[in-house]
């Protein structure tokens, strides 16, 4: 069996004396796993950047089989990340998010959002939106559409801790201290202030640790803390 495809390059670890194990989002293929043959090489190790969009060529006899990769450098990053440190941490913890999803199921919105985030400026906003559809596609999608309560689709203002809901002010008033803030960018269009990237964050920190890390016994990975604090300093 034999496909070749786009990829971004999410993980490599090493096989043996010269080979590695390279993990990569491929354009409708999703998260896939392959052997390198002398992907510790100079050469290839060059190449094999998580972060680096690449041409996959991957080859088994039977379709389970963890197959060869071959590889070719499409769009090298990992010297500009490296120059840039909210970049890296950034790429850093994209990659991480996307090695959550299953093997071989396709999940091209969220490798589309993974480029566009990686290739512009770091963006806490967008960080935010994309670990929200990261949620999503686990099967753990926050309701943000109406209110658990009342069923308002207006002023919503929080969002309960329990069940990933939305809550309008009026009826989040008796419960404030319970609930986690919903900041307004993440529901209609508009400007997000450092304090709403700080609070999105929380949010869907707090969704990732309660339906994912947790469950999977993760760590959380620490450039995620870094990164909160550098795109909210202002709050």
């Amino acid at each position: 069996m034999e496909w070749t495809g786009e990829a971004l390059l999410i993980g490599v670890r090493r096989h043996g004396e010269t080979s590695v194990i390279a993990e990569a989002m491929v354009a409708g293929r999703g998260r896939h796993l392959g052997l390198v043959r002398g992907g510790r090489t100079r050469r290839l190790a060059a190449v094999l950047q998580p972060g680096n969009t690449i041409q996959l060529t991957w080859r088994a006899r039977l379709e389970d089989q963890l197959g060869m990769f071959t590889v070719e450098l499409l769009t090298a990053r990992a010297a500009a990340l490296i120059e840039d440190r909210t970049r890296l941490y950034l790429s850093q913890l994209i990659c991480d998010h996307l090695r959550l999803l299953p093997e071989r199921d396709a999940h091209d919105r969220l490798l589309g959002m993974a480029l566009r985030l990686i290739d512009s400026a770091p963006d806490g906003a967008d960080l935010a939106r994309f670990e929200l559809a990261v949620l999503e596609d686990l099967g753990f999608g926050l309701d943000l559409a109406s209110c658990a309560a009342t069923g308002s689709t207006t002023d919503l203002t929080h969002v309960s801790p329990k069940t990933g809901r939305a809550v309008s002010r009026a009826a989040a008033q008796p419960y404030l201290d319970r609930l986690l803030p919903l900041p307004s960018f993440l529901t209609t269009r508009g400007n997000a202030s450092p304090h709403d990237i700080a609070d999105a964050l929380r949010l869907t920190g707090h969704f990732l640790q309660q339906q994912v890390w947790g469950p999977r016994q993760i760590e959380p990975s620490p450039t995620r803390e870094l990164l909160m604090e550098i795109l909210s300093r202002d709050v």
